[in-house]
């Protein structure tokens, strides 16, 4: 499966439980943060996604980043989710994907020129 379709279901689904229980706002916020903080991390991004790595210890360490970030039980269950199903390493897609359909909730629609 192409990594777009993939990135888009999670995003999707994300999104659907933003609308039901009126927090998708804080879900972007937090997404946005993760993405940002792995950007700026780079050694970070590696180490949770890098398969040499023990995958508990990965886990824990992705956990325990989620904690300090002080993010909600569904991000924190939404991220630890991805990493479970071997999706962290679109993360990044899945955010992207996520902004544009928050947006889109908002009455927000891009376009390219």
């Amino acid at each position: 499966m192409r990594s777009s379709a993939i990135a888009r279901r999670y995003a999707k689904a994300l999104i659907l439980i933003g609308k039901e229980d009126g927090k998708a706002e804080t879900y972007r916020e937090e997404l946005n943060t993760i993405v940002g903080l792995m950007d700026q991390e780079p050694l970070l991004e590696q180490s949770v996604s890098n398969p040499l790595f023990n995958a508990k210890g990965r886990r824990n360490a992705l956990a325990a980043v989620l904690k300090k970030l002080d993010v909600s039980k569904i991000m924190n269950s939404f991220v630890l989710l991805l990493f479970d199903k071997g999706r962290i390493k679109f993360l990044r897609d899945v955010s992207n994907y996520y902004n544009i359909l928050a947006d889109e909730l908002k009455g927000i629609i891009r376009a390219d020129l």
